[in-house]
């Protein structure tokens, strides 16, 4: 009877533990945005949040970044609504990737953020954020101190230049930078997020990159950009010149994945240019026998 006890408790203490660890097992991938600077209405500019444990890690803010945010809430992602949108990771400068910085800035300020936005970004970030709280310091100014009577901390921001490593860790997750080829930008990133379950890893906008290969070892899931290499056949000179040195070609990537192999390869940032979505993918399947998937705006892994 003892023993039956025991084996009882056990079973339970067992149960217990197992549920405890699927709990903390919720890393998910939300594509925000996966478009181009192609005015595409379909695809917002380039964003994506890591959402563990009901925090969310937000990389890039490229057009449309909170309301993509709001959209994934209502479809139950609590840890991306307006408010929640406290920790942004910045890969690199380029316009399409920070027009919506100011969104992610004000917004949630607006709408009740009652902590400073955290961003960790390549140098330069600094510089541009300081430019953006000077051109909107009488927006801040009237609603802090007018009838609104917003939180300050909320519309603060926190700067954090950084280069490569370990540049954030709390309880859910640890952040690690490494660098990337992006043609004529000086400081561009890629980022490795690691949690209990997950291993994610993002390229950033890069051509093909030996440090990205050596970071994105034994990922889940690898977000990576490209372009179509039988599509710029049909380009300009200046094209055929611009993109390689830019971006990462299909069978670049192909190469990328045979030796990164994720679970799961994510396409964002396509550039078709002029081919369909759906050949693009081919481009990369005919060399790459691993699962990949076209990335498309609010998708969730």
């Amino acid at each position: 009877m003892r023993n039956s006890k025991i084996l009882k408790t056990g079973a339970l203490l067992f149960l217990i533990i197992f549920n405890c660890v699927c709990a903390q097992s919720q890393t998910q991938l939300v594509l925000l945005g996966t478009g181009t600077p192609i005015t595409n209405f379909e695809k917002q500019g380039p964003s994506l949040a890591i959402v563990v444990n009901g925090a969310s890690y937000i990389v890039d803010c490229g057009p449309g970044v909170v309301r993509r945010a709001a959209a994934a809430s209502e479809k139950g992602i609590a840890a991306l609504k307006t408010k929640n949108l406290k920790r942004l990771f910045v890969t690199h400068l380029h316009s399409d990737h920070t027009i919506g910085y100011p969104d992610i800035i004000f917004s949630p300020a607006v709408l009740h953020r009652a902590e400073p936005l955290e961003v960790y970004g390549p140098i330069g970030i600094k510089n541009m954020t300081k430019h953006i709280m000077e051109a909107y310091k009488e927006d801040i100014a009237i609603r802090i101190h007018g009838l609104e009577k917003g939180e300050p901390n909320g519309y603060k921001v926190n700067v954090h230049e950084v280069n490569t490593g370990i540049i954030y860790k709390d309880s859910n997750i640890t952040v690690k930078a490494f660098q990337v080829k992006h043609g004529s930008w000086k400081y561009a990133l890629g980022f490795r997020f690691e949690t209990a379950d997950k291993t994610i890893v993002v390229s950033g906008d890069c051509t093909y990159s030996e440090e990205l290969i050596k970071n994105a070892q034994n990922c889940d899931i690898l977000v990576h950009e490209v372009f179509s290499e039988q599509g710029l056949q049909t380009k300009t000179q200046d094209d055929k010149a611009y993109f390689p040195a830019f971006h990462t070609s299909t069978t670049q990537l192909a190469e990328i994945a045979n030796k990164v192999k994720p679970k799961l390869l994510v396409l964002t940032h396509q550039l078709p240019l002029g081919q369909t979505q759906q050949s693009l993918l081919d481009e990369i399947k005919i060399k790459y026998p691993g699962t990949v998937v076209n990335g498309s705006d609010l998708a969730i892994y």
